[in-house]
């Protein structure tokens, strides 16, 4: 008998990967506390939506509203670490690596968990708060000069900096989604985490992956539309599941 939840033949099919592929979303994140934009705002922040703050034309009209709205959003961020779920993921990459797999880890968050649990080979669709760019030549700026004013300058233009992150409106970073859709169709086992399936297009990659002949694994605690088409469901936080996953995998291997 097992001692886990996962089918033998998932096990098997994980250990004969050459490809995996991940998707993760902010399910993942929400165990580590950091707060969804489904989640009502608190404080002073009560009064806003996160769709009046998060687009282009939010900035333009108030600049410094938004910019000390993602430097609270970066402080949330910075008090959060990573879960079990962010762990088992980076020891999942180190033992595919170990074998001469490719893993391929997408992410739809911002906040860098991934990275600070470890995680290598990250592709980051929507960005990384923890990132500043300027608003109108887009390019990242790692410093500029202290100042008070908010938001600051880029050194480069004169224009404002912004949060390297992708706004409702704004495209995704081409070379990201390449690589994203470019893993999900080469990949031998996509599973998708911790996401509702509802962001696009990110939200179509396990479809993409399934029409590739991927075996498509979903871990989540809710029901989604990808459920009834995935080939093996998971209901359950990924902090709980994975750490079990990742200890099915190795067992006598």
């Amino acid at each position: 008998m097992n001692d886990h939840p996962f089918p033998t033949q998932l096990i098997q099919e994980l250990r004969q990967a050459g490809h995996i592929a991940i998707l993760t979303g902010a399910g993942i994140s929400a165990e580590s506390g950091v707060p969804t934009f489904r989640d009502a705002q608190t404080g002073l922040w009560a009064r806003y939506s996160p769709e009046e703050l998060a687009t282009p034309q939010a900035f333009r009209r108030n600049p410094r509203l938004v910019w000390e709205w993602y430097a609270w959003r970066r402080e949330l961020v910075a008090k959060a670490e990573p879960n079990p779920g962010h762990l088992a993921l980076a020891q999942l990459e180190a033992y595919f690596t170990a074998r001469n797999g490719r893993f391929t880890l997408i992410t739809q968050n911002v906040d860098g968990l991934h990275q600070r649990a470890g995680s290598q080979n990250v592709i980051e669709l929507h960005g990384n708060i923890n990132r500043t760019k300027c608003f109108e030549e887009e390019v990242i700026v790692e410093a500029w000069p202290p100042t008070d004013d908010v938001p600051p300058a880029c050194p480069y233009c004169g224009g404002y900096l912004r949060p390297d992150v992708v706004w409702f409106g704004e495209n995704l970073p081409a070379a990201a989604l390449v690589a994203a859709s470019t893993a999900a169709q080469m990949c031998d086992v996509f599973l998708s985490i911790g996401t509702s399936g509802l962001v696009q297009p990110a939200a179509s990659l396990p479809y993409l992956a399934l029409r590739h002949g991927a075996v498509v694994v979903e871990i989540n605690p809710d029901e989604t539309s990808l459920t009834a088409q995935a080939t093996y469901v998971f209901n359950g936080p990924a902090g709980q599941v994975l750490p079990v996953l990742w200890q099915a995998l190795t067992l006598n291997s």
